[in-house]
């Protein structure tokens, strides 16, 4: 585009590809995702919104392609990204408590052998787990916890870590509704100061918080609003459908083939 910045884009995919033992799951994605923006991924089970996730924090390769955050290879920005992942159910009987937990989003941070342990950390994990309702929890381990307290634990760990970028798949599966939209609220704040990614079914509740929707399955049709057409969900999910009510991802307005 003429008058485009490097800067202006903090996550770029050019052409990119992606298989499973062989099972091609995303094909020649190319998205370029704005400084600011709060981005929804939806489409089917088993679209690609998981994988697109993991390709961009680096936790995979693709098999062609190239991807750019924050100007770099996505394994060198990890230090300036946070991800919440979508099980948060594994290793429920690692021996550490809440606060530890949290405090390893601290240490990601940083880089070298400026790993030490401060004041200014502790302090930081405190606020986060009194914003998320977790302070009194601070000294259990994470396999006594319930799944939507696991589920505030991995965001909290996320978000002490002052990220760029947030990138979130499916943050609100185990929680309760009352804690869904406190957490939408926050994140509509911290959009302030840095760029959202996350992956979602529930686009009733996100579209009043959302200002962009990526529809991802096999390829990814990028929408720059939060409202969304039954045309664009259509050539999405592949036959004539409409969003309704809460955690509904579709309905079938005709004959579905």
């Amino acid at each position: 585009m003429r008058g485009e910045k490097l800067t202006d884009w903090v996550v770029e995919l050019m052409e990119v590809s992606f298989s499973y033992d062989g099972h091609e799951v995303l094909r020649d994605v190319s998205i370029k995702v704005p400084k600011g923006d709060f981005l929804a991924l939806i489409g089917p089970n088993g679209g690609g919104k998981t994988t697109l996730i993991k390709i961009c924090v680096g936790l995979l390769k693709p098999k062609k392609g190239a991807v750019n955050v924050l100007g770099m290879e996505p394994d060198k920005a990890r230090y300036r990204i946070g991800y919440v992942p979508q099980d948060t159910n594994r290793n429920k009987d690692f021996p550490a408590n809440v606060f530890d937990i949290v405090l390893t989003g601290r240490l990601a941070r940083k880089r070298g052998f400026r790993r030490s342990i401060s004041n200014e950390d502790r302090l930081r994990v405190e606020n986060i787990l009194k914003k998320m309702h977790l302070y009194e929890y601070r000294n259990r381990r994470i396999g006594e916890l319930s799944g939507g307290q696991r589920q505030r634990v991995f965001i909290a760990r996320a978000l002490v870590g002052e990220p760029e970028i947030l990138f979130m798949d499916e943050p609100t599966a185990s929680v309760d509704p009352s804690f869904q939209t406190e957490l939408y609220e926050l994140l509509k704040k911290l959009n302030e100061s840095l760029t959202i990614i996350v992956v979602s079914h529930d686009m009733s509740v996100l579209s009043s918080y959302v200002k962009s929707v990526a529809c991802v399955n096999g390829g990814v049709f990028y929408h720059g609003a939060p409202e969304l057409t039954e045309e664009i969900i259509g050539k999405v999910y592949h036959c004539p459908v409409e969003l309704i009510a809460h955690g509904v991802p579709h309905r079938v307005l005709k004959e579905h083939r």
